[in-house]
């Protein structure tokens, strides 16, 4: 009686050489690094686009870009400052305030509040001060110039604001999001294909 035998290949890896696992190695190691600064930066950008654009527009904050160093050392120049809207009897002295030179004007200060006053009629009024500045703003602001008060701020963050428009800035950040979404996909897709791979080969062998 013939007794059956059973044929087996080598698996991948036993039939590669020495230098050939050290190159798969090699490359599995820089293929790990890769992904993971490919994942903090999608972190990173995601963070930025998260806390620039998403958090404004769902509480109905706005942004502001600050141009001078008024505010040094608290909010450098191409600082991003995100204005939550803040009744005038709510502002208390030391809050940031981001305020129109005059009301219905685009041109905006943000300064910080360091004395409150209060006009013939009742009406409160606001001092303010750049941190960097010798003095006080010589004029008082009134409740119609108040834009709100500084909620937080991304230093450097403001550089892509100056050089783009408020739609350029739209449609860069819809492209920079529809980007993370699928390169993090693609990050996910071949962690299962290599998942996969090692799951067949551990079979095989």
């Amino acid at each position: 009686m013939t007794t059956p035998v059973l044929e087996t290949s080598p698996s991948e890896d036993a039939s590669a050489s020495g230098p050939e696992r050290r190159h798969r190695g090699a490359f599995a190691a820089v293929s790990a690094v890769l992904a993971v600064l490919g994942w903090m930066l999608v972190a990173m950008v995601g963070a930025v686009v998260l806390a620039s654009v998403v958090v404004p527009r769902v509480t109905g904050a706005q942004t502001y870009t600050i141009l001078t160093s008024s505010m040094e050392p608290s909010l450098s120049p191409a600082t991003i400052v995100v204005v939550r809207p803040t009744a005038i009897e709510d502002v208390a002295v030391g809050d940031v305030v981001t305020y129109q030179l005059e009301s219905g004007q685009e041109r905006t200060v943000t300064h910080r509040v360091v004395g409150l006053a209060a006009a013939a009629s009742g009406e409160r009024r606001l001092l303010t001060q750049g941190d960097a500045n010798e003095t006080p703003d010589t004029e008082l602001v009134r409740a119609e110039q108040v834009r709100g008060t500084v909620w937080y701020s991304l230093p450097w963050v403001g550089h892509i604001g100056v050089v783009l428009g408020t739609e350029q800035r739209t449609v860069l950040s819809r492209a920079a999001g529809g980007l993370l979404i699928a390169y993090a996909a693609v990050l996910v897709l071949r962690g299962v294909r290599d998942r996969r791979r090692g799951t067949d080969g551990g079979k095989a062998s």
